[in-house]
């Protein structure tokens, strides 16, 4: 379950990004570690995503969030990139990263199966398209809980 501070920290760290021309693809709260961690990873929409860039939205979004006084404890910030083995949310990431490998996994078994390996070839409002050795393969959006590059191919 998302830690309710997420939703606030998500509002605040979008435009910092966007100003700095990154964008927000996760954040995570740490609650159970002292001080709690905040992790935050960014893209730069531009180019490869460079420690610059992580430094730039480190010190911007850590004012943002001590002026709005969302975290009320001492926390550590961390900002990263989360690299190529990650996680495809965005409509953006999806056209990105047609025809690479993904890991799809559903809520329930779907043709008798709960992880889907292929070759993304697109999604739309209801599917998720993938080609398995050129057979395409849809699977319904709403069974769908992750889509992930492989990184085992």
């Amino acid at each position: 379950m998302t830690h309710p501070l997420v939703r606030q920290i998500i509002d605040l760290a979008t435009p910092v990004a966007e100003q700095l021309g990154l964008e927000v693809v996760g954040i995570v709260l740490h609650t159970n570690q002292r001080p709690l961690v905040l992790r935050v990873d960014i893209r730069n929409t531009q180019q490869d995503t460079s420690l610059d860039d992580c430094e730039r939205m480190s010190r911007a979004l850590e004012a943002s969030l001590d002026a709005a006084e969302i975290i009320p404890d001492a926390y550590v910030l961390e900002v990263s990139s989360p690299g190529i083995s990650r996680q495809l949310i965005t409509d953006r990431e999806f056209i990105s990263f047609k025809g690479f490998p993904v890991v799809i996994s559903t809520s329930q078994p779907y043709h008798g199966q709960q992880e889907w390996r292929g070759q993304l070839i697109r999604r739309d409002e209801t599917t998720i398209y993938l080609n398995q050795k050129g057979r395409v393969v849809a699977i319904p959006r709403p069974l769908v809980t992750r889509v992930q590059l492989d990184e085992c191919r």
